[in-house]
């Protein structure tokens, strides 16, 4: 028999992993980064000692950087407060959001999750005809041959695009490192993998890339017992944010939201 504040049923800490990830938030767009999650994970990992993390993803991607960050601090905390960590899959976690799933000792996920797309991608606009046609000169003065680089008011230079793709290549090779890190020999010997392709769950699993299917509260009292608790850790907006007083943000918080929208709609969601 449980008798209160003596035999206090377990806590499983649930921190939700929403949006694009990228270094600034704004309005427009739940953006993850390490620096905002920082204190949110702390207390998911210390508060109540809590049994377990269960990590609801449901993220595109984005910065690499940040993907990085803020897995590397969910393992530090984990290994330090010695919690086992569940991560639940809802649309999407693709890119960077499976880099963060990848911080997770299991994954789960909904059947029609999508899942995967291991690779780095650039992107730009190439603009030097539209200002030709308006007579528009462009004048660009550096110290260091190599300090303009990929400016799209200029032709691109194949010299250029062979040193960004050189960034690139290292870049996806330090995300595969990572996921063969962290699944190990649950990953199987398949081209596919880091193709830069996504798949939904069912093969996802057949990949290794997720333990298997399941969602989070159903598969966390299978785990941990029926009489568990759950205490969820989310962002909090500021105060003039929540009201939306943020006028001078506006228009970069708009553009988020679009990127953002876009960012989903590449995987269908």
């Amino acid at each position: 028999m449980k008798i209160p504040f003596i035999n206090p049923a377990p806590r499983i800490s649930v921190i939700r992993l929403q949006g694009t990830i990228r270094s600034a938030s704004g309005l427009g767009g739940a953006a993850l980064n390490d620096a905002g999650l920082a204190p949110l994970l702390e207390r998911a990992f210390t508060k109540g000692k809590p049994k377990a993390v269960a990590l609801a993803i449901n993220s595109p991607g984005g910065s690499p950087v940040q993907s990085s960050l803020i897995a590397a601090r969910i393992r530090r905390l984990a290994e330090k407060h010695e919690v086992p960590v569940h991560a639940f899959v809802e649309d999407v976690a693709a890119s960077g959001g499976y880099w963060l799933a990848t911080a997770a000792d299991k994954v789960w996920a909904d059947e029609c999750s999508v899942i995967g797309s291991i690779g780095v991608i650039s992107g730009g606009f190439g603009l030097q005809d539209f200002i030709a046609r308006h007579g528009i000169e462009r004048r660009i003065y550096t110290a260091g041959k190599s300090k303009s680089q990929l400016d799209m008011f200029r032709p691109e230079k194949p010299e250029d695009v062979a040193r960004l793709q050189r960034l690139l290549d290292d870049m996806h090779r330090i995300f595969i490192a990572q996921v063969k890190a962290r699944r190990g020999d649950r990953l199987a010997n398949s081209d596919e993998l880091f193709s830069g392709e996504f798949w939904l769950a069912r093969r996802a699993q057949d990949l290794g890339l997720i333990d298997g299917i399941g969602h989070l509260a159903p598969k966390m009292r299978a785990l941990f017992g029926d009489d568990i608790r759950f205490q969820s850790f989310g962002q909090r907006k500021s105060f003039l944010r929540r009201f939306g007083i943020a006028g001078a943000d506006l228009a970069e918080d708009a553009m988020g939201a679009v990127e953002e929208r876009a960012a989903f709609q590449r995987f269908g969601a």
